[in-house]
């Protein structure tokens, strides 16, 4: 097996369907995102520690902890997938991201998942991707209790521009009979229109982030209410797809944000601020054509669609925000890095 492991999986963008990819929603109607992988990614180096240190545990991030027992482990997401693999033994684990954390580009669950890659490489075994999606959501969901849906972690798994569908399925033999388990769908969106799609996406960082998973609570209680609205955003994925797969005006996908981006304001709120909404008043008065703001709401990142030749205009609008370039990818987790025999 080897001792040293260095993993990573990529942020993501998501386009149409937010908010259908929570299980309270998908459990009992049809659920499906469009989104892609880009690249900017999280890193996990991780290797077995020596018995000689002191302590057991090595966690770096934004902390440094150095625990003996894994129950002591402050960050949920490495003790939990530390449970959930049955590692006992000590590790020393390093985390490093190409964008900050809570910015609505999925970083948690990339960081899930580029965390249980590197531990199960660590351990001899070779995952598939909806091994990772599936452990990695069930780790965010069921054992750290976070209110998140299940897109991020499918998109920063299996990479590439997809449509992705959720729903349940039924498994009579598993212990509790007819235990409901989630069924997901990757379908790869193959079309020449990416790369002019690519070239008019515009991506801006406003600044300031938020804990997604209390604006998600807020939209999770409130997914009765909002069925129709829902329901409606489900149906935008259909359309985004015939448009870049067709041959109509790219313009119609920046319009179709529009739309959708004014659907997810009415879901609660907490998705909005007014600094946000006079930034993206500002965008669109400058040439873009249509946008949203990216994750759960509140702050993060800024997606806009803009022809190229009104890029520069929109970018002198919001001199004040940070414009952060970036590509597609197709890669999704991967360990990019393996040495050392134990």
């Amino acid at each position: 097996m080897p001792s040293f492991i260095i993993a990573r999986a990529p942020y993501r963008v998501s386009f149409l369907g937010g908010g259908t990819d929570y299980p309270i929603w998908y459990r009992d109607n049809p659920g499906a995102v469009l989104a892609t992988s880009i690249d900017k990614y999280s890193y996990i180096l991780c290797r077995w520690l020596p018995l000689f240190f002191e302590h057991k545990y090595h966690i770096v991030y934004s902390e440094i902890e150095k625990p003996q027992e894994r129950d002591q482990i402050k960050h949920t997401t490495v003790r939990e997938s530390l449970k959930f693999l049955d590692i006992s033994e000590g590790v020393e684990i390093h985390h490093a991201g190409d964008l900050s954390a809570r910015t609505g580009m999925g970083t948690s669950s990339a960081f899930t998942v580029a965390l249980l890659n590197a531990l199960y490489t660590l351990k001899g075994t070779k995952p598939n991707k909806m091994t990772l999606a599936i452990d990695a959501i069930h780790i965010e969901q069921n054992m750290a209790k976070e209110n998140v849906g299940s897109q991020d972690q499918t998109t920063s798994a299996f990479g590439g521009f997809n449509r992705i569908d959720f729903g349940v399925k039924i498994v009579p033999d598993l212990p509790l009979a007819g235990k409901l388990v989630h069924n997901i769908k990757v379908t790869p969106i193959k079309s020449q229109r990416l790369k002019e799609l690519e070239s008019c996406l515009m991506l801006f960082f406003t600044g300031f982030s938020r804990t997604a998973s209390q604006i998600a609570r807020k939209q999770i209680e409130r997914v009765a209410e909002n069925r129709s609205a829902l329901m409606e955003m489900y149906e935008k994925v259909d359309r985004g797809v015939d448009i870049l797969t067709g041959s109509g005006s790219l313009s119609d996908f920046g319009r179709l944000l529009d739309e959708t981006w004014r659907l997810k304001h009415s879901l609660t709120s907490m998705v909005s601020t007014d600094y946000i909404d006079y930034l993206y008043a500002k965008a669109i008065g400058a040439g873009a054509v249509g946008g949203k703001l990216l994750g759960a709401g509140g702050g993060g990142f800024l997606l806009f669609f803009v022809e190229p030749d009104l890029q520069e205009k929109v970018k002198e609008s919001l001199s004040s925000l940070a414009h952060v370039p970036f590509k597609f990818e197709k890669g999704g987790a991967q360990v990019i890095f393996r040495g050392g025999l134990r």
